[in-house]
């Protein structure tokens, strides 16, 4: 019953990070770093610590007892996950809301899936699934298979990707209403993709590094209601800290963006919805965050192991995959290149069962 409350709370916070770029579809008149770190803001510097308040009593007295160490190592991965995070954006600019997602969320979750499980192997600690354990065992040698069959969804992602770069004309327009031969970039769009991809795995380091501070709202939660499993909530308080390192980097790319374009008035101008961009900046910031909520909720049904993260990327792979389908992002290409994304789609959600079954047999 764990596992199965535990994929459901991925599949929502997937949902969510899949389906977190739409509102910004909305924004009028307003440039990429205009809208994006207005979104962040909400995602990095507003929602989380209300949140954490919301969710855990004290979570300011537990962030200020921290030691110096742990914070800035939290802080740091938070910083290098914020480049990923930013690329992310761009990704999706350059190739879609599909096939972007497909790339960096599958490079992701080999790499935030992976390195930590073989750190702990070097460096054991109680409750930590290392690389030997996964290798040396039914459960292990399953999760692993789900995460060798969503690498090859990721490549018959890639495929389609090229098929379609190959099929549209350079008068088509792409999903942001734009000219294609400007928007649509493949080269400059699997370089800043690759980046991001094995960047953004950094967030799960800076959950790992930050987890003594979940695990005092952990045991403190757990104190008051013995009895009751884990806490659902206790990733709350690391989340804030994590995202004061993705905000850093990311207000210091779109500011120098700001400067460069002479896009600061963006803020300010009249001539554009600035009620509804705000709004729909804002709904796209939280509904971001809302990933890492409801990940923390599944991880606490899990283990933060690597089933967890491939399980809340593979999700994410799903739904944004599925946008891509709705939005039409594959209009205008042949029926062949259209059931190749599908059959990544398909790919996808079987390693997803893949993984679930694995967790299952955990003992």
């Amino acid at each position: 019953m764990q596992t199965i409350f535990g994929v459901i709370f991925h599949f929502i916070g997937g949902f969510a990070s899949g389906s977190f770029y739409m509102p910004f579809k909305k924004v009028k008149g307003w440039h990429w770093e205009s809208y994006w770190i207005v979104g962040g803001v909400f995602s990095w510097l507003i929602v989380p610590p209300v949140a954490a308040y919301l969710t855990i009593p004290g979570f300011a007295d537990i962030i200020r007892q921290t030691g110096g160490g742990t914070l800035a190592l939290t802080y740091m991965f938070g910083v290098l996950w914020g480049i990923g995070g930013l690329t992310y954006g761009l990704g999706v600019r350059y190739l879609g809301v599909s096939l972007g997602s497909s790339i960096i969320l599958g490079l992701c979750m080999v790499f935030g899936a992976i390195i930590p499980s073989i750190y702990y192997n070097f460096f054991p600690q109680a409750g930590k699934d290392s690389f030997a354990m996964l290798i040396h065992s039914q459960w292990g040698l399953t999760v692993l298979a789900g995460l060798a069959l969503c690498v090859v969804a990721i490549i018959i992602c890639g495929k389609a990707g090229m098929m379609k770069e190959k099929q549209l004309s350079a008068t088509s327009t792409d999903p942001h209403g734009t000219n294609q031969a400007t928007e649509y970039k493949f080269a400059l769009g699997m370089l800043v993709s690759i980046v991001s991809g094995v960047l953004s795995a950094c967030f799960n380091f800076g959950l790992e590094a930050g987890k003594p501070m979940a695990d005092i709202a952990n045991e403190v939660w757990k104190a008051a209601n013995p009895g009751q499993g884990n806490f659902l909530y206790q990733n709350n308080v690391t989340y804030v800290v994590v995202l004061w390192g993705g905000l850093t980097t990311n207000f210091i790319w779109c500011m120098v963006l700001n400067a460069r374009n002479k896009t600061f008035g963006d803020y300010t101008n009249k001539q554009t919805p600035l009620l509804g961009n705000y709004v729909f900046a804002a709904l796209a910031g939280t509904t971001w965050f809302l990933q890492f909520f409801f990940y923390g909720m599944g991880e606490s049904r899990m283990g933060n192991g690597p089933s967890s993260w491939i399980l809340h990327m593979a999700f994410i792979i799903l739904v944004a995959n599925a946008w891509g389908l709705v939005l039409k992002e594959w209009k205008g290409v042949d029926k062949k290149t259209k059931t190749t994304i599908v059959v990544g789609i398909i790919t996808v959600v079987a390693s997803v069962l893949v993984v679930g079954f694995g967790n299952s047999m955990k003992p």
